[in-house]
């Protein structure tokens, strides 16, 4: 069958990878490359991995491969290793999401800069996304905010303090079923429902130090209350990018990815293998952001469609 996408938006994937890696190389940041199979998977509860078999022989390690959710792990080891201010540019897989903004195979850029923090790497976000707009003739403007300034502003209420019945009553008669729902979901649900769906298409939102139940891979700030030192940025209602700064603890983050196995536990999830080879590493980890793109929401935002179809060549369900 014909390709989803037209010629033109082939042509503008492949302009915006030359502006990828003119933008790094001007910057001195290094592109490389790493594994797609791991012996290890992503523990993210909300997040289901592909998985592969290997038939080879035994002594090249575990038969059961998992495709990346995204390459951080890796990257992390190489930085870990002293390769410096790095950058990937490639194909990520997660199981289960697919529909009209959602393929399972896509593409993500991630890049690290050491010695930065989050928030002095949600600038350079930014100027990517405005270099990435020039393409097409645009510019956005560009806010600012700390989660907790987006919340008080948007909808009157802390999202740091705020008892859960306040957190729910902005959604009042959405039809939420609230079984098993937790303070982070609502707060989620909040963003998407109430929030997200306002921010105008020709403005870049950068949002800044989450609540520390969401740290996932991010230090935690310990003032009162902690924060997450994380950030997303958002062209329009698109959220774009998703950045840390960057937990080098080990133990920490043991206990973290044992915290989202058993979530899966609870839910009745498989529990994935932790990545002990990122453990080793971890603490050897520099100072350091990263950030993770998702490519094909950029060329969404823009070509102006709200098709995940019309910028791949042979969606999911035409592979």
């Amino acid at each position: 069958m014909n390709p989803t996408s037209a010629l033109a938006a082939l042509r503008l994937r492949a302009a915006l990878y030359g502006l990828f890696r003119a933008f790094f190389a001007e910057r001195g940041v290094l592109e490389v490359e790493t594994p797609i199979l791991s012996a290890a998977g992503n523990t993210d509860p909300n997040i289901e991995s592909f998985t592969a078999a290997f038939s080879g022989h035994v002594d090249a390690g575990a038969r059961e491969r998992w495709m990346r959710t995204s390459p951080e792990f890796p990257l992390k080891r190489l930085l870990a290793a002293g390769v410096g201010d790095c950058y990937e540019l490639g194909r990520v897989f997660r199981n289960g999401e697919a529909g009209g903004r959602h393929n399972p195979e896509f593409t993500m850029l991630e890049w690290y800069r050491v010695g930065w923090d989050h928030r002095r790497l949600a600038g350079e976000v930014v100027d990517l996304v405005q270099a990435a707009l020039g393409l097409v003739g645009r510019r956005a403007n560009v806010r600012v905010c700390s989660y907790r300034e987006l919340f008080l502003d948007g909808l009157g209420l802390d999202p740091l303090v705020a008892p859960l019945e306040t957190l729910q009553r902005p959604l009042a008669g959405s039809n939420i079923d609230p079984e098993g729902l937790t303070r982070d979901d609502w707060l989620d649900l909040l963003i998407t429902h109430r929030l997200q769906p306002a921010f105008p298409r020709e403005r870049v939102t950068v949002i800044h130090d989450y609540p520390a139940s969401q740290c996932a891979l991010a230090r935690v700030r310990h003032e009162d209350p902690p924060v997450a030192e994380r950030f997303e940025l958002y062209l329009g209602p698109y959220e774009l990018a998703n950045g840390y700064h960057e937990l080098n603890h080990a133990d920490e983050q043991r206990a973290r990815f044992e915290r989202d196995n058993a979530v899966r536990r609870a839910r009745g999830l498989r529990e994935v293998p932790i990545d002990e080879r990122l453990l080793a590493a971890l603490d050897s980890l520099p100072d350091c952001a990263g950030v993770a793109l998702g490519v094909e929401r950029l060329l969404m935002c823009l070509a102006g469609t709200d098709a995940i179809a019309d910028v791949l060549a042979f969606p999911f369900a035409e592979a």
